[in-house]
């Protein structure tokens, strides 16, 4: 486990980076999620159509990718990755939402990082000021 002070930190810079990427994209407060455990996560629901649901998931661990929602008990089936960096601008983020939409191809490398550290810094300009 991590300190307290450094997880509040990720937290916070976490939800301000969410909240951004859902700006940029167009997804409500209450299509978001995230989570500062264990592990770092994100989820945003992109809303499709009758058939099919797509979801943007984001890990500490892998970045950003689009996913299609399937069965609760099921796992959800990856469309694409964005590669590096983790933390990229939301505008990026975007762009990558839209290319997917339109049937463009993510990038094929996946980001992995365990540095929790480093995804703090990362996400530091993030951080709501009160």
């Amino acid at each position: 486990m991590w300190p307290e002070d450094e997880a509040g930190g990720l937290a916070s810079g976490l939800a301000g980076y969410v909240r951004a990427v859902a700006e940029e994209i167009g997804v409500p407060p209450e299509g978001t999620e995230f989570e500062v455990s264990d592990t770092t996560t994100a989820y945003l629901a992109l809303a499709e159509g009758p058939d099919r649901d797509l979801m943007l998931v984001w890990s500490g661990e892998h970045g950003w990718s689009v996913e299609v929602e399937t069965d609760p008990g099921e796992r959800a089936l990856t469309l694409a990755h964005l590669g590096p960096p983790l933390v990229p601008e939301p505008a990026e983020v975007a762009r990558f939402v839209a290319d997917v939409r339109a049937g463009k191809p993510g990038r094929p490398e996946l980001t992995v990082t365990d540095d929790r550290g480093l995804l703090a810094r990362r996400l530091r300009d993030y951080i709501e000021q009160e």
